[in-house]
């Protein structure tokens, strides 16, 4: 009783820890686009070739409730990868990542509010 009483703590404590809600999107050749749509952010991203080995990634913000778009452009080289969140949408983590010729774009919308958060 003992022990499946732990595993059960245990099988929850590990869901509360994840992501609630999460959508991903791969990109493989240049200029071909991505979208995502969680969290208060419409996203786009695409990348292009420059010089070396990286890929030069462009991804666009528009808030769905209207007001201007938020671009940011990045490098990234094989195997590197980057998570931020965008001021006014704290709550949703944007992660990039790229392996070969493929750029991995992915949201994560946290289950619980974070501490640094500003209430609503």
């Amino acid at each position: 009783m003992i022990r499946r009483t732990l595993s059960a703590s245990l099988l929850a404590a590990v869901f509360m820890a994840t992501p609630a809600l999460a959508e991903e999107a791969t990109i493989g050749r240049p200029i071909e686009a991505g979208s995502l749509h969680r969290g208060r952010l419409d996203m786009v991203v695409y990348y292009v070739p420059v010089e070396g080995d990286l890929l030069e990634v462009t991804a666009t913000f528009a808030p769905k409730d209207g007001g201007d778009p938020q671009r940011v452009v990045m490098g990234l080289a094989d195997r590197d990868s980057v998570a931020f969140s965008m001021p006014g949408s704290q709550e949703t983590l944007y992660a990039f990542s790229r392996s070969g010729e493929e750029v991995t774009v992915s949201t994560a919308t946290d289950l619980y509010q974070r501490v640094d958060a500003r209430p609503r």
